[in-house]
């Protein structure tokens, strides 16, 4: 790895560090500037009763030495701290037990998502103007214009309710089936707009001519070279495409009741469950940024051209 590669490298590194305290200052003062608080909705609750299970939580203390604490936390022991609503349960572990299934969902609606959007935008670039590629992109603008939580619905209404071919429910093997193509359809119709649009601008590059000059077989011009430099910018889309799709679709999650992260977050914010929405607003912060390194170091394999600055 050369010294500009290193340097590079560790630059991102500090810059993630630093986006992800900024995302978690911010969102712990905003939580907490909100009027109200994860204990006005409770019912019959005396002034002497909320005021001890304010000091229970540490939320009778100055907001900045909260601040501290919380951060102190965090940094030393990876501990957000106890859920206010979920009584006796750590805010880590309600993360992690929906994060296992949210993980699952993420991680096989992006699989499919990518390789049909990638085969679906290189046959509408090779096909270009012709019925097929009127079709693909039809469909993919479609998916990209319909908000997920109509995709769902409908997929619910016919696939779970009417035909009866799959569960209702997310809760099993058979009931993700319905979420994770509903959460892959949207990813497959940006990447397969991305990759058709970096496809058509790759194949009127010289060294595309040049090959098929020199008589390269068609199959190797369009594997060896044009697909290769067309992946690119969709990969720079699938990096944080990867890290909003696993820690789960809040929407797709509430439709097919999925006990995943998105769920539980959902459920936080509504609480004013303080702990919780930080904890989840964490995860997904360090997820993007790591997921945005990764694919920036991703280029160089791609591209050997690409000069680190």
């Amino acid at each position: 790895m050369s010294s500009k590669t290193t340097s590079y490298i560790i630059k991102r590194i500090i810059l993630a560090l630093v986006t992800i305290w900024v995302v978690m200052t911010v969102t712990f003062f905003v939580m907490h500037f909100i009027p109200g608080g994860p204990f006005t909705s409770e019912k019959a609750v005396s002034p002497s009763v909320q005021a001890a299970m304010e000091a229970k939580y540490g939320l009778d203390k100055p907001l900045l030495q909260q601040y501290a604490t919380y951060m102190k936390g965090i940094i030393t022991q990876f501990d957000f701290g106890p859920s206010i609503k979920q009584k006796g349960r750590q805010v880590v572990d309600i993360i992690f037990d929906g994060f296992r299934t949210s993980f699952k969902l993420g991680v096989l609606a992006a699989a499919w998502g990518a390789m049909a959007g990638v085969v679906l935008g290189a046959v509408a670039a090779l096909k270009r103007n012709t019925v097929i590629d009127r079709i693909i992109m039809v469909i993919a603008t479609a998916f990209i214009s319909m908000p997920g939580f109509i995709v769902g619905s409908l997929m619910l209404l016919v696939f779970a309710v009417q035909l009866r071919w799959v569960p209702a429910n997310g809760s099993t093997a058979a009931g993700l089936i319905l979420p994770v193509i509903a959460l892959g359809l949207s990813p497959m119709a940006n990447i397969t707009r991305l990759t058709r649009s970096s496809m058509l601008d790759v194949l009127g590059q010289d060294y595309i001519r040049t090959a098929k000059a020199k008589g390269v077989s068609g199959t190797k011009t369009i594997f060896g070279h044009a697909l290769k430099n067309a992946l690119i910018p969709v990969i720079t889309y699938i990096g944080p495409m990867l890290a909003y799709i696993v820690t789960g679709s809040l929407v797709i999650e509430q439709i097919f009741a999925v006990p995943g992260i998105g769920r539980y977050f959902v459920s936080s914010i509504i609480n004013r469950d303080y702990p919780m929405v930080m904890g989840t607003t964490i995860i997904l912060a360090v997820l993007i940024v790591i997921m945005n390194l990764i694919s920036d170091i991703l280029y160089k394999v791609v591209d050997p051209r690409i000069d680190f600055q």
